[in-house]
């Protein structure tokens, strides 16, 4: 069973929603955040990417970014100002681009399914990035950024969330980049409906933000820790409040509530749920920072003597085929399929691509690591590859056809990568 959450959420004011919406904190660099947010005082990227404000050269680990983002978390509070929800809630939120539509349900879910596998992933994570939304968390006592999970389809959740999107909605504004951002406040009885409807779900997969929810899991733990060590006299270093908690007046975002069930918010992670037959996966594509000292007219020699390799576009007719950028040429790789009897994880194209050029021919080992390799998501498209390749900022782009969420979920069934 899949639990569902209802929480007092903390939100804009339908006319401000626009201004204050932002785009995942990982999906842009400092430098674009910088411009996304430029005469936008209430965008929130001054929260999730507060090194935004500081000068150009800021680790963005620093202590002065997490105080940043307390700073400008409790500011935007009350200048823009956000409001609780009176009540728990839940949420159904519609994403609308180009002729794609896809609406699920926003709230929060179990950590304690998500250590137990009864929310599958299929991603490895980068310590680093865990450190930081962590900290992140911890430091505002507050999750800012949602998880994106899928669920097998159900016409039973599907008729109560089409009940519930017959009301006026609380949100509704096209964002900068065209897509369009729809929110309904659920009332009660759908609500409890919904609870009921998520209990007969078997299994939630995540399909994006692995790192949101197993830093939610490390907050939990830490704030378990920090627990612990007040009942004893001591204190858990990195996890106190900052001093820009909100006035004593209105509790402060970092106060943890309980339910009647003894759960406290800790226990849960912020996401929304969206049917699996309304999920489109984009590709990731990687980027690779040098020729591990070839040539590209060596490396191009070398990688046709092991693969079949000719003049192509920026885009992959199909699974088994990616498109590579080299020396301001496209060219067309046919990877070679894995053995029939091969785990369902080695025979998705990156996998066959990482064995077959990534490893042998330019050095990449762990990709989860090597500070050589770097990824980029679909939604930027070639040209972006192709820019990074010109710019010098990298020697090779491979532009990824993308899985299928039926992939994705099996790979997760399995305990693949």
């Amino acid at each position: 069973m899949a639990t569902l959450r209802p929480f007092r959420a903390l939100r804009p004011q339908p006319d401000q929603a626009a201004a204050i919406a932002a785009v995942p904190y990982d999906v842009v660099n400092t430098a674009e955040a910088r411009d996304l947010a430029s005469g936008n005082p209430l965008s929130f990227l001054r929260v999730s990417r507060p090194e935004l404000e500081l000068p150009a050269d800021t680790d963005p680990y620093a202590d002065a970014v997490y105080a940043a983002a307390a700073a400008n978390f409790a500011r935007l509070r009350y200048a823009a100002p956000l409001v609780e929800e009176a009540m728990p809630s839940l949420y159904v939120y519609r994403l609308h681009m180009g002729m794609h539509e896809q609406t699920g349900v926003a709230a929060c879910f179990s950590v304690d399914e998500y250590e137990h596998d009864v929310i599958r992933k299929h991603e490895r994570t980068r310590k680093d990035k865990e450190d930081d939304r962590t900290r992140h968390i911890l430091t505002l006592r507050a999750q800012t950024g949602p998880v994106l999970l899928t669920y097998p389809a159900s016409g039973e959740i599907g008729e109560i969330v089409t009940h519930a999107t017959s009301a006026s909605p609380l949100f509704d504004f096209t964002a900068p980049d065209g897509i369009t951002h729809t929110v309904w406040l659920v009332g009660p009885a759908d609500r409890d409906a919904l609870i009921d409807a998520f209990e007969r779900i078997p299994l939630l997969y995540i399909a994006d933000g692995h790192h949101r929810a197993a830093s939610a899991v490390r907050a939990r733990q830490a704030l378990a820790g920090t627990a612990a060590n007040s009942a004893t006299g001591g204190s858990a270093a990195g996890t106190e409040p900052t001093a820009a908690t909100p006035p004593a007046s209105t509790p402060p975002a970092s106060t943890p509530g309980t339910d009647p069930a003894g759960q406290t918010e800790a226990d849960s992670f912020l996401a929304v749920a969206f049917p699996h037959d309304q999920m489109q996966v984009l590709p990731y594509h990687r980027v690779v920072k040098d020729l591990a000292g070839q040539t590209p007219a060596a490396f191009l020699a070398a990688l046709s003597a092991r693969a079949d390799v000719s003049p192509g576009s920026e885009t992959p007719a199909g699974k088994g085929e990616v498109s590579m950028y080299l020396d301001g040429r496209w060219h067309r790789l046919r990877l070679a399929p894995a053995p029939s009897d091969a785990p369902e994880a080695d025979r998705l194209d990156v996998s066959l691509l990482h064995a077959q050029v990534l490893e042998p021919l330019l050095g990449i080992g762990d990709p989860q690591t090597d500070k050589r390799i770097d990824f980029v998501g679909g939604i930027r498209g070639p040209q972006a590859l192709a820019a990074l390749v010109d710019s010098g900022a990298a020697a090779v782009a491979f532009v990824m056809h993308p899985v299928s969420v039926e992939d994705l979920m099996r790979i997760a069934d399995a305990g693949g990568i």
